[in-house]
């Protein structure tokens, strides 16, 4: 399992997680098409604009291998944002390949692409390599 280096790994000061630490010894979880409701609480909205913006920080319009990106995430913006990028796909492999829709992307969430938006955030666990003051 690939492993995204310099990827955060959740959502800040939440247990929402964007990355796995290791491999599951059954199998990768299923990407599946999650509903997005109306009603979904705003800390989920949030993770999903801070998922999409890392993932296009990383990826931007390229494919991408799934690797360590968290299944339950993805499946907020599969089939819509982020789409497979080779056929057949495999929703159950580490492997498969995906990408980004930047026209559905765009769409959904415009502040990721606007000219003067800010990058995304780094999660404390990525700041290993700073000097402390």
């Amino acid at each position: 399992m690939l492993k995204h280096r310099g990827f955060p790994s959740r959502y800040p000061g939440t247990d929402l997680q964007y990355t796995i630490r290791r491999a599951n010894k059954d199998g990768a979880t299923r990407i599946i098409r999650r509903e997005r409701y109306r009603d979904r609480k705003a800390v989920d909205r949030a993770a999903d604009l801070g998922f999409l913006t890392a993932l296009w920080e990383h990826f931007g319009e390229e494919p991408f291998e799934r690797g360590n990106l968290d299944a339950g995430r993805l499946s907020w913006l599969f089939g819509r944002e982020v789409v497979p990028a080779e056929d057949p796909f495999d929703p159950e492999s580490y492997d498969a390949l995906l990408r980004i829709d930047r026209r559905k992307a765009e769409a959904a969430f415009p502040e990721i692409f606007a000219p003067d938006a800010p990058t995304s955030f780094q999660d404390e666990d990525d700041w290993g390599d700073e000097e402390e003051e």
